[in-house]
C-alpha cells in the first residue's frame, strides 16, 4: 500500500533535464500526461516521447511551456501534428521493433509513465493494451509509475509485471480513450474486396487501421480459419473472431493465438481482449522482428501509404517535408511477409485525394501516384520491397518487374483522367522510351 501515491505526488517527481516516456496510444499515462504542465515553472528542458498519443495535451500543445517540455514521438497523431510550428516537437525515425532498442541506445528514461489493470491476488499488473515497448522501457527506468485503472482490461503474453519491479502506483478511474471504427466508403469498399480476393481461407493476416483495414476486414467474412500476427490489434478482427472466421489453427508460432504487440479501438475490442487467453500483447521487438513474422507461413501484410512514385517508393508518413504519421511496423510487416513461406505484401491507397491549392484556396483533386514524390518526402517503404499495389481502379503485382514494366503496372491503376498526364512525365524522365 506504501507505493500508491496522488497525481500531484507523481508530478513533483519531475525534475529540470528529465527524460519520460509514457505507453503507447490507450497504454499513455493519461492523468500525468494530461497534469504535466502544471509543473512547466518548476522544471526546464523536460523530454517527453510518445507514440500515438491520444490526447492534445496542453505540455506540448501549448507554445507557452516550450521551454519546459520538448516532446519526440515514434508516431505522430493529429495534436503532434498541429503543435510541430511550436518548435518542441520532433519525430524518431524508426522501424517498430527497433523503436526501444535503438531509443534506449540513445538515452535510459528517468521516468516511465503507463497505465495497467488493478493488481491481482499474487500482486501482478497487466501493461493491458501494449508492449510495443512498454516493457524494456520499464526495466531501464530509474523510476516507473504506472496508473491502475479498473476500466483496463486485463491482457495475457508479456505484459504481467509484479508491484514490486513498480515504483509507484497512481489509483485512477477515467474510461480507456476509444477509436471509433472508421466507416467504410466506396473506394474503401472496393478496395477491400480486391484484396480479400487475394487471401485464402488459412492465411495469417496483419492489418492497419483506417477505412481501407476496415472494409478488408468486412470482406474476408466468407474466409475460413484465418490467423492474426500483427502489429495492431484492431476491432474489425475481433469482428472476425466473433465470426468464427479467425480460428489461428493453420498458424506455425502461437497457434490458436491473436498475436499483437498493441490494441487500440473500441469498447467491444477491449471488451474481448479483457481475460482472453487467446489474445496474446508481446514484445514488439519480438512481433515486428521480420524473421519472427516469416515463421507463419501465409502471412499477408496489408498497410496503407500516402502517395507512391511509379518505381514503387512508398510515402507513408509524412506530407512534403512535413511529419505527418510515423513508420512504424510497415517496413517491418512487409518484409516479413516477403520471407514467409507463400506470404504476400500488399500496399493499398486511393488513386486520388482532395488537396488544397495553395494560391486559390479551393481543393482540387491530386494523383497519389506521380512520378517522383514530393520534395522531401520520406520513403517509407523501399520500391524493393513492395510486392502488390492495389487501388480502387485495380491490383498490380511488381514483384521481379523492371522499372519500365512496373511504371507501366502502376500507371495502370492511378485514376484514369491522370495516367496520360503521368506517363508523359515518365517519359520525359527517361523511365519510360
Amino acid at each position: 500500500m506504501g507505493k500508491y501515491i496522488t497525481i500531484n505526488e507523481a508530478l513533483g517527481m519531475v525534475k529540470t533535464g528529465d527524460y519520460i516516456v509514457t505507453g503507447l496510444g490507450a497504454a499513455e499515462g493519461r492523468e500525468f500526461m494530461t497534469n504535466l504542465h502544471t509543473v512547466a515553472d518548476k522544471v526546464k528542458n523536460v523530454k517527453v516521447t510518445n507514440c500515438l498519443p491520444m490526447g492534445n495535451y496542453e505540455f506540448f500543445a501549448n507554445p507557452e511551456y516550450k521551454d519546459s517540455f520538448v516532446c519526440e514521438s515514434w508516431f505522430y497523431t493529429p495534436g503532434l501534428r498541429k503543435a510541430q510550428p511550436n518548435g518542441n516537437v520532433s519525430f524518431i525515425p524508426n522501424h517498430l521493433h527497433l523503436a526501444a532498442t535503438k531509443r534506449l541506445h540513445y538515452r535510459e528514461p528517468d521516468i516511465y509513465v503507463g497505465i495497467a489493470s488493478l493488481p491481482d491476488k499474487h500482486g501482478f499488473v497487466s501493461l493491458s493494451l501494449s508492449n510495443t515497448y512498454e516493457m524494456r522501457m520499464i526495466e531501464k527506468a530509474k523510476t516507473v509509475i504506472l496508473e491502475v485503472n479498473p476500466n483496463v482490461p486485463r491482457t495475457f503474453g508479456d505484459v504481467q509485471l509484479h508491484v514490486d519491479n513498480v515504483d509507484y502506483l497512481v489509483e485512477c478511474d477515467y474510461a480507456v480513450p476509444e477509436l471509433a471504427d472508421a466507416v467504410p466508403n466506396e473506394k474503401d469498399l472496393a478496395i477491400g474486396k480486391l484484396i480479400a480476393d487475394m487471401i485464402n481461407d488459412g492465411d495469417c493476416i496483419q492489418l492497419g487501421i483506417g477505412g481501407i483495414p476496415n472494409a478488408v476486414a468486412e470482406s474476408l467474412m466468407g474466409k475460413k480459419d484465418l490467423g492474426i500476427h500483427t502489429e495492431m490489434l484492431t476491432s474489425g478482427m475481433v469482428k472476425l473472431a466473433k465470426a468464427g472466421v479467425i480460428t489461428g489453427k493453420c498458424k506455425q508460432t502461437h497457434k490458436g493465438k491473436m498475436v499483437a504487440a498493441f490494441a487500440m479501438g473500441t469498447k467491444e475490442l477491449y471488451d474481448f481482449i479483457d481475460d482472453n487467453p487467446s489474445v496474446a500483447i508481446m514484445d514488439g521487438a519480438y512481433v515486428n522482428d521480420p524473421y519472427t513474422i516469416a515463421q507463419n507461413d501465409n502471412q499477408v501484410s496489408i498497410n496503407t501509404t500516402i502517395e507512391v512514385d511509379i518505381t514503387g517508393q512508398c510515402c507513408s508518413e509524412s506530407i512534403g517535408s512535413k511529419q505527418f504519421s510515423g513508420t512504424g511496423g510497415q517496413s517491418d510487416t512487409a518484409v516479413g511477409a516477403q520471407k514467409s513461406k507463400n506470404g504476400r505484401s500488399i500496399i493499398a491507397l486511393y488513386s486520388t485525394a482532395m488537396v488544397k491549392n495553395p494560391v486559390t484556396g479551393e481543393r482540387e483533386e491530386t494523383s497519389k501516384i506521380v512520378c517522383q514524390l514530393k520534395s522531401g518526402a520520406a520513403v517509407s517503404l523501399s520500391r524493393n520491397d513492395v510486392d502488390w499495389l492495389v487501388t480502387e481502379y485495380g491490383a498490380v503485382d511488381l514483384r521481379g518487374t523492371g522499372l519500365a514494366e512496373r511504371a507501366e503496372l502502376i500507371i495502370s491503376v492511378a485514376h484514369p483522367k491522370f495516367r496520360e498526364e503521368i506517363r508523359k512525365e515518365a517519359v520525359a524522365l527517361g523511365i519510360l522510351a
